[in-house]
């Protein structure tokens, strides 16, 4: 038997995160970070120029980023490169919550 109010709080520790992966630029950001794994970070400018956005939006961008979890920085002096985090936490949840969502509908298919 499905427990629904586990989904719900499933959802609900997830919901940052998926807000921060779900937004089209944020993606693009994500996909440069990947691309620049190997770099040591990137700078605000560095990703003003892959994405074509101003630095205003990339920080605000950085900023929801950072805050889901996704995204941490090093300081080098007055400068910043930002990198993918390391934490999975979050990832691990919405992994479980999609498995528990497909076990859901398996569940439904067979009764």
């Amino acid at each position: 038997m499905t427990d629904f109010n586990q989904l719900k709080n499933e959802f609900n520790d997830v919901s940052e995160f998926l807000v921060a992966i779900g937004d089209e630029t944020r993606q693009t950001i994500i996909i440069t970070l990947i691309e620049h794994t190997n770099d040591g970070g990137l700078r605000v400018n560095d990703l003003t120029e892959a994405t074509g956005l101003s630095r205003p939006a990339i920080s605000h961008h950085l900023k929801i980023l950072k805050q889901s979890g996704l995204v941490s920085f090093r300081s080098e002096g007055t400068k910043n490169f930002y990198y993918l985090s390391h934490d999975t936490g979050d990832m691990n949840k919405l992994s479980d919550l999609l498995d528990n969502i497909r076990d859901c509908i398996a569940e439904a298919q067979n009764n």
